[in-house]
């Protein structure tokens, strides 16, 4: 009856054959039957549990919200000594499995660097309203196979490079599973993965290099191409550089009075393309023929005082937004659109901090072959004086020791290629932010133009994408920043519900868990929009007059 129930036929036609996808059923629930007991009682290959604890309902919480009771385990995987650096190397984890379950599994994947093992509360980078272990699911979170958030160095270690690319996740995930079904006596009916940024990259990859093993895949603003993004993301420091008026502080060169000045303009060159005057633009692609940087900005005829862009400022950020080139003028990394958002509240440290100290290590030590040596390793230096082709090399190489290249463990394998993970009924589910200041939502739209190509010009089917208008890294920027993708999601897998809308909140004065502080004072403070698949854009409809509330609106 089991097996009977796994799939259901639905009549969603899309499998590429004539035939119609799967329908997955729902998931069933069950209770916890033992929580301490599994310290002793749970054995797997290559895996220690280190401490079991029972939690008590509201002991932990979620945006203001009590988390149920749940039972915590902590452990390690594959312990070892690392040939490279001498050092001791392990795959941390910790899941927490409700009580009262619900029958679905939630791997929740790490942003960043990795390095730490975050609660396993299936929370993402960014606002949610809710997270996974409320909703009942059992959770697990991991270090990826190293220690230490910042800690770069340990791309030395060869096997470390691998499990933070790919194998962490699938080493840890048949190991949930299995401890699942000893907590519950049952394995999961449904699993799920998934994360934003780098975790939003985690989850692409297992689409591509795990797509039997999970029936839902939530990426947001996925950095993908995370090596290609992080040298593209150092040549843009580059141009700012060239306009900064202190070598000390980048930021001299696109302050945040310039970033208001650009996001203004924008908006005042866009904001009504999609028939609404409400500080959103919805319709990019309009608004990439709309705006002009040389004559919708004004030119400074005296000092730069942030109402105006100087003649070399525009001719250092043009390349900044139309993406980053090698030697030879060949674009490596894609576009970034002119949004609203552009000084959203975490913007400098996207621009400024992260290229030197984060991609530049990253790049050297992490990805580069061969590695940097972390003792003398200068990171603002290499990301503004060593070239990009030097750059690209480095991560595309390989040699006796590190045998896979950056390229290579970091990405996934055919992204377009989801044809595995289609026909088996799972579902896809993407969301980026427009403003994205660090992975550009132009890649990601390319991969989804991509994967369209791959399936008869639609892949609507089993595969969405959803573009967040002014919304910056994960969150923040003047946005509705605040929606819940999983619920969607664990509805279009295993209820047939095609996500065509989901409904998005803005995050003002007062919202739960805290306020994003662009949200703009003329908003209502839970101002609601629709985020739309990809192509369509949310417009307003026909005689509507209340630009605070998603009715107004429609997915066209």
């Amino acid at each position: 009856m089991a097996a009977a129930s796994a799939v259901l036929l639905a009549g969603c036609w899309g499998g590429g054959d004539g035939k119609p996808l799967p329908q997955l059923a729902a998931a069933q629930g069950a209770a916890l039957r033992t929580c301490t007991e599994l310290a002793s009682a749970f054995s797997y290959a290559n895996t220690t549990i280190t401490a079991v604890e029972s939690v008590a309902a509201g002991a932990a919480t979620w945006a203001d919200s009590p988390i149920g009771a749940h039972c915590r385990i902590t452990g390690e995987m594959f312990r070892r000594t690392s040939p490279q650096d001498g050092n001791s190397y392990a795959i941390g984890f910790e899941m927490r499995l409700p009580t009262a379950w619900n029958g679905r599994f939630f791997y929740q994947a790490n942003g960043g660097s990795d390095g730490v093992v975050w609660p396993a509360y299936g929370s993402q980078p960014g606002p949610q309203p809710s997270v996974a272990l409320q909703k009942g699911f059992a959770v697990i979170s991991s270090d990826a196979g190293h220690s230490g958030q910042g800690n770069l160095a340990f791309g030395i270690d060869f096997q470390a490079r691998l499990d933070y690319g790919y194998q962490a996740v699938a080493k840890l995930t048949p190991m949930a599973k299995a401890l699942i079904a000893q907590a519950y006596g049952k394995g999961p009916d449904r699993s799920y993965i998934g994360g934003c940024s780098n975790a939003g990259r985690h989850t692409m990859v297992a689409m591509t290099r795990m797509p039997g093993e999970y029936d839902g895949y939530l990426a947001g603003a996925p950095g993908y191409r995370l090596p290609l993004a992080a040298i593209a993301n150092m040549d843009r420091l580059r141009h700012v550089a060239q306009v900064a008026t202190d070598p000390a502080d980048l930021s001299t060169g696109f302050t945040a009075a310039e970033r208001s000045l650009l996001s203004a303009s924008v908006v005042a060159r866009c904001d009504a393309l999609d028939g609404a005057s409400d500080g959103i633009v919805q319709d990019v692609e309009a608004c990439r023929a709309a705006f002009d940087l040389q004559r919708d900005v004004p030119t400074c005829t005296g000092a730069r005082d942030g109402t105006c862009f100087t003649a070399a400022q525009k001719a250092a950020y043009a390349p900044m937004f139309s993406g980053a080139v090698d030697g030879t003028g060949r674009k490596f990394y894609n576009s970034f659109p002119y949004d609203a958002g552009h000084n959203a509240g975490d913007s400098s440290f996207w621009r400024f901090t992260v290229p030197q100290f984060i991609d530049s290590g990253a790049t050297a030590m992490i990805w580069g072959v061969p590695p940097a040596e972390p003792a003398t390793f200068n990171g603002p230096a290499y990301a503004l004086t060593v070239s990009n082709d030097v750059k690209l090399a480095a991560v595309a190489a390989t040699n006796a020791t590190y045998t896979e290249s950056g390229l290579s463990f970091m990405q996934p394998v055919n992204p377009t290629d989801l044809g595995t993970l289609k026909q088996r009924g799972a579902k896809v589910m993407v969301y980026h932010g427009v403003s994205d200041a660090i992975f550009s939502v132009d890649d990601t739209t390319a991969w989804y133009e991509g994967l369209r190509s791959a399936n008869g010009g639609d892949a609507s089917d089993f595969a969405r994408f959803y573009r967040v208008p002014g919304m910056s890294h994960c969150g923040l920027g003047p946005a509705t920043d605040q929606f819940d993708m999983l619920a969607a999601l664990v509805d279009w897998v295993e209820n047939g519900k095609a996500p065509d809308s989901v409904l998005a909140r803005a995050r003002g004065a007062g919202a739960p868990g805290g306020a994003n502080p662009d949200v703009p004072a003329t908003w209502a403070a839970d101002r609601t929009r629709p985020l739309c698949p990809y192509p369509k854009v949310a417009r307003l409809k026909a005689g509507a007059t209340d630009l605070e509330s998603a009715a107004s609106f429609s997915c066209q």
